[in-house]
């Protein structure tokens, strides 16, 4: 005769075997929504792999044996557009476009709010979910340690992730999941470190002395001090003290986690086995070059890496550190402003960055390189611009544009402030490939809106020079180049350069009134407050479907319009046009 079965309702809670199941089922739901994203990305990736996009830059910036300087464009017209497939784009753009959305504050569009509510979501149910928290608070513990894979997934620069996903999906923009995992593995911690406390407190038991308790709340007090010094505040007023506060305490709770619990070991490994690989692949792309650095004026100072003619796309950017004065230990993510030499469309081509004053280290930067260029006219020839030779580390290339504008008719470039960096890159790239290499990978592009928001008319001189060589060697081919600059103060009009077929406006500009003009291509007449008017010689410029590329870069406020202004615009116009793809670029701390 069989044993009597214990009814269910009457059995131990046993948390050691039913919370690890729970573990395994969180991990499901999340590695499946992963895959399902990298499903979606097959074809982006795809393309990446046949054009070179995906795999540029994977082991650094590289020194070739020189580079074409010669315009070779044959005359080589556009490739034809294929009606069918620009429809299905335009539809599934339309369809995505709400996703674009961005309510202000939150430095997030709606895609990105709905994927971490579904994964918060998922955290809270397989915390919750049949089980009495009070009496067995282990479960928010164990599922607190199934955060630790996502964690450094998607904080590490160099990820498998980032290589799955496509072009332009860098650490930068998966780095909003790295801080809600670690928020729910905060969360998670909270719960089970403060219901355990209660019930020791209930039971008479010590809660400091014993081991496993001791260690417990050692592992609560350093995830505390992880996730309260990572909030943004303290990283941009405080960043070098957060880096070097984040990676002591990690380490510190990644040991005092496994002494807590021996169940912390296999969730472990995975982070380590991650962190490695960035480390392994980091050193790949160290490179040690000379420079020379050049200030424009006490705002702007423009660096020259030398020996840097390939292994990189317009748009990326690196870690830089300037073995200058006593800031040999900091490094800054700067974005590369120009074209590889093979292709670009500047006077001076090579690997150029440009750090605008906006903090300690970069007004340190221009300090340093205004004293030794006035240093190095007095000792040489005071008539001589000089340039400050220094030693540079460079960390990359990451990031990029997540869409190929050959791909696309028409471009939208915008940007505010030092955020021409990112537009401008990529102006000079799309060009060059279009007018040096005469559409060789099939370049479709033929008519390019260039727009730049700044203060003051004094820092359209930081890139003047390149904007004139960009649009001159656009001139004569087969783009439609437009450029136009707003400032909002009014100061010395008189110092505006000349930019051919270019326009300066003294307003701000509203981003969805322009990017609906441009689409729709309405006539642009004189407009109020210009210095010029602008003079639309290709009004009869019609599109034909091949969609539009939109970038947008600098502040938080001008990229969230752009977002707004594709959102609202992709759902009437997306199928008219063949499709409006979006890339924004904020790096923020």
């Amino acid at each position: 005769m069989s044993a009597p079965t214990v009814p269910s309702s009457l059995q131990i809670y046993n948390s050691y075997v039913e919370d690890p199941i729970w573990q395994r089922k969180f991990t499901i739901i999340w590695c499946s929504g992963l895959a399902l994203a990298v499903v979606v990305s097959v074809p982006s990736l795809i393309l990446g792999l046949r054009n070179g996009r995906s795999l540029k830059g994977i082991a650094g910036v590289s020194e070739t044996n020189g580079y074409r300087s010669a315009y070779g464009s044959d005359g080589k017209k556009p490739p034809p557009i294929r009606r069918r497939s620009r429809r299905l784009v335009g539809a599934w753009n339309a369809l995505i476009s709400p996703t674009y959305w961005s309510p202000p504050k939150l430095g997030l569009n709606l895609g990105q709010i709905i994927i971490l509510l579904a994964y918060l979501a998922a955290v809270l149910v397989c915390i919750i979910k049949d089980v009495s928290l009070i009496s067995n608070p282990n479960r928010a513990g164990f599922l607190a340690l199934a955060q630790f894979p996502v964690v450094f997934l998607f904080a590490t620069k160099n990820s498998i992730l980032s290589l799955l996903l496509g072009p332009g999906n860098g650490y930068e923009k998966l780095n909003f999941m790295h801080r809600m995992a670690g928020r729910a593995m905060f969360l998670g911690g909270c719960i089970h470190g403060s219901l355990w406390i209660r019930n020791h407190l209930q039971y008479g038991l010590p809660i400091l002395g014993p081991q496993k308790e001791t260690s417990g709340v050692a592992s609560l007090a350093l995830l505390c001090i992880i996730v309260l010094t990572s909030l943004r505040p303290v990283r941009i007023l405080f960043y070098e003290c957060f880096f070097v506060i984040h990676v002591l305490t990690y380490v510190a709770f990644f040991v005092t986690i496994c002494y807590h619990t021996i169940y912390a070991s296999p969730w472990i490994f995975p982070p380590l086995a991650l962190y490695g690989a960035d480390v392994l692949l980091r050193l790949l792309r160290y490179r040690i070059k000379d420079a020379t650095l050049t200030a424009q004026d006490d705002q702007m100072t423009l660096i020259r890496v030398h020996n840097c003619d390939d292994g990189w796309l317009a748009g990326q950017h690196v870690r830089l550190r300037v073995f200058f004065s006593n800031r040999v230990f900091e490094s800054h993510a700067l974005t590369i402003l120009s074209a590889p030499p093979s292709h670009s469309c500047l006077t001076s081509p090579g690997f150029l960055l440009a750090a605008r004053t906006n903090g300690d280290w970069t007004r340190a930067l221009n300090n340093y390189t205004r004293k030794e260029q006035e240093r190095l006219q007095i000792d040489e020839k005071p008539d001589v611009d000089s340039s400050a030779s220094v030693q540079v580390m460079l960390d990359g290339p990451y990031g990029g544009s997540s869409i190929d504008l050959g791909r696309y008719e028409s471009v939208f470039l915008i940007a505010g402030g030092s955020g021409i960096t990112f537009t401008l890159g990529l102006l000079d790239d799309i060009i060059g490939r279009c007018v040096k290499l005469g559409r060789s990978q099939g370049e479709r592009t033929r008519k390019i809106e260039f727009i730049w928001c700044i203060r003051s008319f004094g820092q359209i001189e930081w890139f003047a020079p390149m904007l004139v060589d960009i649009a001159t060697a656009a001139s004569d081919n087969s783009i439609d180049l437009h450029i136009s600059i707003f400032v909002t103060c009014l100061c010395n009009p008189e110092a505006v350069p000349h930019i051919p077929n270019s326009i300066v406006t003294l307003s701000r500009p509203s981003v969805q009134g322009l990017l609906k003009d441009f689409i729709s291509l309405s006539p642009t007449s004189e407009k109020e407050g210009s210095i010029e008017p602008r003079i639309d010689e290709s009004q009869e410029w019609r599109s034909s479907g091949g969609g539009v590329a939109v970038c947008a870069s600098g502040p938080e406020s001008l990229t969230r319009e752009a977002r707004n202004a594709v959102a609202r615009l992709g759902l009437t116009m997306n199928m008219d046009v063949g499709g409006i793809a979006l890339h924004t670029e904020l790096f923020t701390l």
